[in-house]
């Protein structure tokens, strides 16, 4: 995931947008916009409609999200990798209501 960062990183430096577009609060409005653009897809449709007519732009918005938050990860100094597996390992100890 490190590469990943890096090459997101790259991505931002290439197009000028790193120290203008890198703040922690305008990551974290950008991945709520993108995370609204994944919601749009299903918007009035059951599941499975809906992954059947949107599949592709649902993926791509998927990744839109993963990026602005590996992106919220790294303007903090943070591995996005190291998150995730502290997060599951968390989440393992948490006691979950049954249905």
């Amino acid at each position: 995931m490190r590469q990943l960062q890096d090459e997101i990183t790259a991505f931002l430096e290439e197009r000028d947008w790193l120290d203008q577009y890198n703040k922690p609060k305008d990551l974290a409005i950008s991945l709520s916009l993108e995370a609204a653009e994944l919601l749009e897809c299903f918007q009035w449709k059951q599941d499975e409609v809906a992954v059947k007519e949107n599949r592709e732009a649902i993926l791509k918005e998927v990744a839109d999200v993963m990026i602005y938050a590996l992106q919220i990860a790294e303007s903090m100094g943070a591995d996005g990798e190291e998150l995730v597996r502290s997060k599951l390992a968390e989440n393992r100890t948490r006691t979950w209501p049954k249905k």
